[in-house]
């Protein structure tokens, strides 16, 4: 789960990971207060040997003793209450987390498919005004090569007139 919030945007990962090490926190202090509390239950032989040494002052230290069991006990079972409390928090806390990454997820692949789609549409936009001027260049270069054509019939005509007319020159002037 940290992974998971370490990968997030800034500004949602500093709310995750602050929430994130607080309820490490917060398990870590119930797992030592169930350990320390774990560890009274395992002196049961040390909680015996008390409660029979104080035999000798009889009914009112063994109620003293009665009492202050009692006492840890309340206090151990509402420990694992508040332990089982806490368990049942951060099993929700983490599948809601999971469902906001699920969500983000989504979210991510709806903007990439957008742009994509975007990205495509300005493709097939320039390629459409490509095609526009190419279609420009054609006609303009069709038209300049029929200028040409015609060009260069109009300067062939031209020198056909003038050697035709520097022939009958030539023709009168040396048939003279």
């Amino acid at each position: 789960m940290d992974l998971e919030a370490r990968s997030l945007q800034p500004n949602v990962k500093a709310v995750l990971l602050a929430k994130l090490r607080e309820y490490k926190s917060d398990l870590n202090n119930l797992k030592s207060e169930h350990k320390r509390l774990a560890s009274a239950n395992s002196n049961q032989a040390a909680r015996d040997d008390l409660l029979e040494s104080g035999m000798a002052d009889a009914m009112s230290v063994s109620a003293n003793q009665r009492g202050r069991l009692m006492m840890s006990t309340e206090r151990l079972n509402e420990s694992s209450d508040r332990i089982k409390e806490s368990r049942r928090t951060m099993l929700e806390t983490e599948e809601l987390g999971v469902s906001i990454l699920q969500d983000l997820h989504q979210q991510r692949q709806s903007l990439l498919h957008a742009n994509d789609t975007v990205f495509l549409l300005l493709k097939k936009e320039q390629l459409h005004g490509v095609d526009d001027n190419i279609s420009k260049s054609k006609k303009i270069l069709t038209n300049m090569s029929r200028r040409m054509s015609r060009n260069k019939w109009i300067i062939s005509s031209i020198i056909v007139v003038l050697v035709v007319a520097i022939a009958l020159i030539l023709y009168f002037k040396l048939s003279k």
